[in-house]
């Protein structure tokens, strides 16, 4: 039977209520999902199981079931930016060269003297930034060549605790730091970022290293020749790139799990997931290893490890990266962006690797990229007030009173300190918002890899992966169309709310870092129940495009981070931006120093 929908223009946000419901399927690990995947891959069987998880996760009510009266958008659109400038900007050109935005962006950060911090006898835990490696670099106190070794040190020591590389040349990183030494020597620096340490995640080209994406086999029928368009952006800054990072097997899971190469451990507590499924950059950020690395984000797989590690990520408006040189180019949910230890830090790298696509510059018409200005005491957020929207029964949806106390506290302190505005907010359908994002990335990924899937490559991936994309087999065309459907209308919604709000936050995750069953590590593991939990706040900024942040705003009572984010309007980094450097800077004391961590400074 089927049910019509109302236009998105004619629902009365007053009635909605909120039903984000849980993801039924039971938890399978060892023998049960050796057997689950043998049944869910066999021709009849198989389609009778899929239907089932579908109707018990009101997929086919959603897809099949309901009239939808919008028209298909199959990728974000955004409506025209306003013709005033933002205030309190500064704009970067975004065709010009890396290294002169760098110098740009480094002119907005906040006052920071790294001298004080290099000859601080302090004993409070903190990372170095950035500046810090810089002003070691130029001072001569160290030099990337001697850091390359305490890294180099760093990775081989954590092989057998937390695989973090699944590519990794000690000689290729000699031979990049060697460079940058000498530039250093000269005194001919390419930038602020020559000589910093950064990872790759694998599924995004770093040549000479293979792209595996988490894989055994992938690097095999898919070569590469040469940078992804963001690495060689960076490249062109001086960065070392130390190798490719470990993550969740084609980026379809959300825990870091990884029976081919070993799962990364969370370095706060190796016991625990670091998130996914940006696993390896997230967790070797946390680790001090590198002071930033890159990361993909389709389903909030940058700010949930970022969120879990205690580390910053930030994912892109839409189309601000190019993401050429990836795995899953072009698709309609995915962004390249950076995962760091600070916003600071976070800042620098997205202006050195920012820039549209061609073809993006032509179908979204983004406008001029823009920072905030930190730098001036007029800078804060008191003198840019600023409107929050809190949808308050998602924000308590947690699985920890703690985390959305915690959040709750500096959403308090924000409108008690600096003058936001905390705007209660409703947001419609939010569980068509999981099932358009589940049909989107299902879909993409499965038309991304449909040639080796057709010949038996499939066989070779780990069993949480087989199970995904054999539901994914069982979207239809329809399916496809219809979420593209309930995509308008959830972009309606949205740009309605920020007729009123500036920025949406919710917490990162609905739970802190999952523990891991020894039982997963070796025989993989399906928990659908961990994977809708720390995915609830994530989705939106995927299926709609829009820029979000997550920054760690503390701990739980068992010492894990916990992760606040910042969902923008489109294109409107510069204002999540600002008021992440807020809370960075109220919050960020004291860090807790993890369980896993190396001082590549000084090889400790």
């Amino acid at each position: 039977m089927k049910i019509g929908m109302l236009p998105a223009s004619e629902v009365q946000l007053s009635a909605v209520k909120y039903d984000l419901g849980d993801l039924q399927a039971p938890r399978l690990t060892g023998l049960s999902l050796k057997l689950f995947v043998t049944l869910i891959q066999a021709p009849l069987i198989g389609s009778l199981i899929t239907a089932y998880l579908r109707k018990q996760n009101k997929m086919d009510e959603v897809l099949r079931h309901a009239v939808i009266p919008e028209a298909p958008m199959f990728k974000p659109e955004f409506p025209p930016p306003p013709q005033e400038q933002e205030a309190g900007v500064v704009c970067l050109e975004e065709d010009g060269k890396p290294e002169d935005r760098v110098e740009s962006a480094c002119r907005c950060l906040p006052h920071h003297d790294p001298a004080s911090t290099w000859n601080s006898e302090s004993t409070s835990f903190r990372y170095w930034k950035i500046r810090d490696y810089a002003y070691a670099y130029r001072s001569g106190l160290i030099t990337p060549s001697m850091v390359a070794e305490h890294v180099i040190s760093a990775v081989e020591e954590c092989k057998n605790i937390t695989p973090l590389l699944i590519s990794f040349d000690p000689d290729e990183v000699r031979k990049q730091a060697a460079a940058s030494s000498q530039r250093f020597a000269e005194g001919n620096p390419l930038s602020i970022l020559d000589g910093i340490f950064m990872a790759v995640k694998d599924d995004i080209d770093c040549y000479p290293h293979p792209t595996k994406g988490g894989t055994t086999w992938l690097h095999d029928v898919r070569p590469v020749n040469k940078d992804g368009v963001c690495v060689s952006r960076l490249r062109r800054c001086g960065v070392i790139f130390v190798g490719k990072a470990n993550m969740h097997e084609l980026g379809m899971g959300v825990t870091g799990l990884n029976p081919h190469h070993g799962t990364p451990r969370n370095p706060h507590d190796p016991q625990r997931y670091p998130g996914g499924s940006s696993s390896g950059p997230a967790a070797i950020v946390a680790s001090g290893i590198c002071p930033a690395a890159l990361g993909s984000d389709a389903g909030g797989s940058i700010r949930i490890p970022a969120s879990l590690c205690g580390v910053v990520g930030l994912k892109t408006t839409y189309g601000r990266t190019d993401t050429r040189g990836t795995l899953w180019a072009p698709g309609t949910v995915e962004v390249i962006g950076p995962i760091a230890s600070s916003v600071d830090d976070v800042m620098l790298i997205y202006a050195a690797m920012l820039g549209s696509s061609p073809a993006d510059k032509i179908s979204l018409r983004p406008p001029t990229p823009c920072f905030p200005n930190l730098s001036s005491n007029g800078s804060s957020i008191a003198s840019f007030p600023m409107r929050l929207g809190k949808y308050t029964e998602w924000f308590d949806d947690v699985n920890s009173p703690d985390i959305s106390d915690v959040c709750g506290q500096v959403l308090a302190s924000l409108s008690e300190m600096h003058g936001c505005e905390i705007v209660e907010i409703t947001i419609p359908e939010l569980q068509q918002m999981r099932i358009a994002h589940v049909v989107s990335y299902a879909c993409e990924s499965l038309c991304s890899l449909l040639p080796e899937f057709q010949n038996g490559k499939f066989q070779k991936l780990a069993s949480d992966s087989r199970i995904n994309l054999a539901i994914a087999q069982s979207f239809t065309a329809s399916d496809y169309v219809a979420a593209q459907r309930l995509r308008r209308r959830l972009m309606y919604y949205h740009m309605e709310i920020f007729k009123k709000v500036d920025i949406i936050v919710t917490p990162s995750t609905g739970m802190t870092a999952p523990i891991i069953h020894p039982t997963a590590l070796e025989g993989g593991e399906s928990d659908i129940e961990v994977t809708g939990s720390l995915m609830k706040f994530a989705v939106t900024a995927n299926v709609l495009g829009f820029p979000a942040i997550s920054v760690p705003v503390g701990y739980d009572e068992q010492g894990l981070p916990i992760g606040l984010q910042l969902i923008g309007r489109p294109w409107c980094e510069a204002t999540i931006l600002r008021l992440a450097a807020t809370i960075e800077q109220q919050w960020n004391e004291p860090k807790r120093r993890p369980v896993i961590y190396f001082d590549v400074t000084k090889g400790k």
